[in-house]
């Protein structure tokens, strides 16, 4: 049984820890760090081209390109998005009209020489998009008998790279050869990982996919960051995916994690991205800091 001298010496230890100014500990186990608000640049381009990528669909990889081109053009940088899904769900959810309208599909093959005709303006000045739709489905089979089919899109891009700051390719959930060529075209690679055991099982083929690439495509290509989305610390379920997340892939896995809201599917409806349809919601906040780790990480200029 305790004594009064014991308890005495507990309730002193726990009022000198009170006193402590302690960090608070985030989602990911590590201290909570708010990141600067990145300083404007004097100049734009060339751009540092970074795809977003998981094998898996329905991580956020579309909400995720979406937000965080936003968030970044808030923050001066020039951004253009590519929609590399035939789903053309990034063109939706920024607003852009793709029936009739060039599209990436066009510049693939060739149809469409210059990608600034392709280009369209989205309601987040600074924030252009090249989009997609269904024809984009039938790419994989026209592109398998080109020579150099991997680097059809590398060879697109690089004509507009000087215009911008960052250029964020959404790829489809799927690693064939147009996801391929977004690799092959790219500086880094963002993955989107919903805190879900399925969704963690297809990340270490996804990371051997990108070391293939490096070895046999793109040299320069690096792995910027694993996004844990969807996360809900009410379950134990998401705790326990973003702790073995964090044990396996260390500082790769970003200290901004995006919480599951119904916010995201209103704001794909109204055709805007979270920053501009609910600017205070802590999802549009949690975008803001991604953007600013980005740069601070030092993935984006």
């Amino acid at each position: 049984m305790p004594t009064r001298n014991t308890r005495t010496a507990k309730k002193t230890q726990a009022d000198e820890l009170a006193g402590l100014d302690l960090p608070k500990i985030g989602p990911t186990g590590r201290p909570l760090r708010e990141f600067p608000v990145p300083a404007p640049l004097k100049s734009h381009g060339p751009a540092r081209i970074i795809s977003l990528c998981n094998q898996k669909g329905g991580v956020g990889k579309t909400t995720t390109s979406v937000n965080v081109g936003a968030a970044l053009a808030e923050y001066g940088r020039k951004v253009l998005a590519i929609d590399f899904d035939p789903q053309g769900a990034l063109s939706a959810g920024l607003g852009v009209l793709t029936h009739d309208a060039p599209t990436i599909y066009d510049l693939l093959l060739g149809t469409l020489k210059d990608p600034n005709e392709a280009i369209q303006h989205t309601s987040v000045e600074g924030l252009d998009i090249i989009p997609a739709n269904i024809d984009l489905s039938a790419a994989e089979v026209h592109l398998v008998s080109e020579v150099a089919r991997e680097s059809i899109l590398a060879r697109v891009l690089r004509k507009v790279s000087d215009q911008y700051d960052v250029i964020l390719i959404d790829c489809q959930p799927s690693l064939g050869l147009l996801t391929v060529n977004a690799l092959t075209a790219s500086h880094g690679v963002l993955i989107p990982l919903e805190c879900e055991y399925f969704a963690l099982r297809g990340v270490a083929l996804l990371v051997e996919t990108i070391d293939k690439i490096r070895d046999r495509l793109n040299p320069a290509i690096v792995l910027d960051g694993i996004l844990a989305t969807m996360y809900d610390p009410r379950t134990l379920h998401s705790r326990e995916v973003l702790e073995r997340v964090v044990e396996t892939f260390g500082d790769k896995v970003f200290e901004t994690v995006i919480g599951r809201t119904v916010k995201f599917p209103d704001a794909t409806v109204s055709g805007k991205p979270i920053t501009q349809f609910a600017p205070e919601h802590s999802s549009a906040k949690a975008y803001k800091q991604l953007a600013r780790e980005l740069v601070a990480r030092g993935a984006i200029a």
